[in-house]
Formats: structure tokens, C-alpha cells, sequence
């Protein structure tokens, strides 16, 4: 299986980065390839909201996100890692996301697995009851099976990340997808 994980922290070597790599990590010894993309590194527009595309592409804005269009879409699956701002993705990954516009259709006739890899500072019991929800719509609107979720709550810096259980759990839901 081809999996691609959208890693949306401007932090690129922070506590979401550690996920993704323990995550890459498990997937890759189950015998998947993995392409671990930093899209924060990445210099993509937002979408316009043209809908040039009939929401089949090409878009019409001219940067990178065609050739990440093409890697998402030889996929088998979606993994979207990001740290929470303001309890949502990074503005960084959202713009990704809202340039799927141009590929609504391929994504969705794909049914791709999916899955949450996520950090916050916060360990309140309803830290990431806004992503999910989002994450969720995401699952429901593109037609993705959900494979599930990593949510590393209480990981402030990379160092308490690294102290707590959450690259474990990416490790091993890598392995198990």
C-alpha cells in the first residue's frame, strides 16, 4: 500500500514530526511505502474558490500542489498530522487540504484510508473535539475509511512527547494499517 502523510507543522522537527516519523516508521516495517510530506515547507496558494476546476482539476493557480495532487491521488492512503492551533489543523495544512478541490472526484472514487495524527500543549478532555469534528467531515465528505487517530495531548515540546505514549500509538497504528 502507498501511504502519504501530510505533515502540517511550520515546526519541522517538533513534537508532529515525531508522530509522523513513528507512524512512517510502523507503516514501513508492515511493508507500505511511505512519502512523508512537509507541507508547511511547501509553497502552495490558497484556493480562490474559483472552481475553474469543476472540482476535477487542473487547478488553475500555478504552483506545487500539482505534482502533490499526483502523489495524493497514486495514494492508498491519507494520513494528516498537524499540531492544534487555536483548536484546529495548522493554516498550513488546511490550505492543502482546501486545494483538493481539483481532485473531489479522484479522491473520493479512490475510498482511501485515512487517519489523525495530532498534538497539543492541552490535556482538557475536549482539547480536540474540533479537529475530530473536522477530521470527521473530512472522513464523511471524501469518502475515506477511517483507520484511526492518534491524539497526543499534554505534548507541549518534542521532549515531552517523546517522554509520553503517543509515538508508541503512532508507531503501532502504522503497523496495523
Amino acid at each position: 500500500m502507498n501511504v502519504i502523510v501530510l505533515q502540517g507543522s511550520p515546526n519541522a522537527n517538533g513534537s508532529t514530526a515525531l508522530l509522523a516519523a513513528e507512524f512512517a516508521h510502523g507503516a514501513r516495517e508492515a511493508g507500505h511505502a511511505v512519502d512523508v510530506v512537509d507541507v508547511a515547507a511547501l509553497d502552495i496558494a490558497p484556493c480562490t474558490g474559483c472552481v475553474a476546476c469543476s472540482y476535477e482539476g487542473p487547478c488553475v493557480l500555478s504552483d506545487v500542489f500539482g505534482g502533490l495532487r499526483q502523489k495524493i491521488l497514486a495514494a492508498d492512503m491519507l494520513v494528516l498530522a498537524t499540531p492544534l492551533y487555536y483548536y484546529g489543523m495548522t493554516a498550513q495544512l488546511k490550505t492543502v487540504i482546501d486545494r483538493f478541490c481539483s481532485a473531489n472526484s479522484s479522491i473520493t472514487r479512490k475510498r482511501m484510508k485515512s487517519a489523525l495524527l495530532a498534538v497539543a500543549w492541552n490535556s482538557d478532555d475536549w482539547t480536540f473535539d474540533a479537529l475530530e469534528a473536522h477530521y470527521d467531515t473530512l472522513v464523511r465528505y471524501l469518502d475515506l475509511r477511517d483507520c484511526g487517530r492518534v491524539l497526543g495531548s499534554g505534548c507541549g515540546t518534542p521532549s515531552m512527547t517523546a517522554r509520553s505514549g503517543f509515538p508508541e500509538k503512532a508507531y503501532a497504528l502504522g503497523r496495523s494499517v
